[in-house]
Parts: C-alpha cells; sequence; structure tokens
C-alpha cells in the first residue's frame, strides 16, 4: 500500500471514491501515540488510499474529509 505525500492529491481522490460509491466507501482514522503519527485510510474494497503525517495542522484537513463524507452520504448538498 502506498502513502500519499500530498494532501490535495489524497483529498482529491478520496472524494472521487466517496462520489462514486457513498455508501460503499469508508475511511479510517489512526493514531499511534507511540510514533506521534496519524494515518487516515479510504477505501472501498476495491481501492485503497492512505494517508501519514505527524503535523498538527492537519487536523483542519480532517475534519474536511469527515465534513465531505457526511455531505455525500447523507445526501446533503
Amino acid at each position: 500500500m502506498v502513502y500519499f505525500e500530498n494532501w490535495d492529491e489524497f483529498m482529491d481522490e478520496a472524494e472521487k471514491l466517496v462520489v462514486a460509491n457513498p455508501s460503499g466507501t469508508r475511511y479510517v482514522v489512526k493514531y499511534r501515540n507511540k510514533d506521534g503519527k496519524l494515518v487516515l485510510k479510504v477505501t472501498d474494497d476495491q481501492a485503497c488510499l492512505k494517508y501519514r503525517t505527524d503535523q498538527l495542522q492537519d487536523v483542519k484537513k480532517i475534519e474536511r474529509l469527515t465534513n465531505l463524507f457526511l455531505r455525500v452520504t447523507t445526501g446533503a448538498s
């Protein structure tokens, strides 16, 4: 599995996955305190996208991803 280095590329690909299959796409957020790393994984069981960071300012970006998932899966515009 390859990790994305660029947040914008990761976000674009994640958005394509969730828009194509809103009910079958999910994402997981893992935090490893030992390493101080946060890992995001978006998958639809066909494609798997991962992004890893150790930067505190990336939390706002994660909020943007969560809002995208909520908006698309609930059908809100």
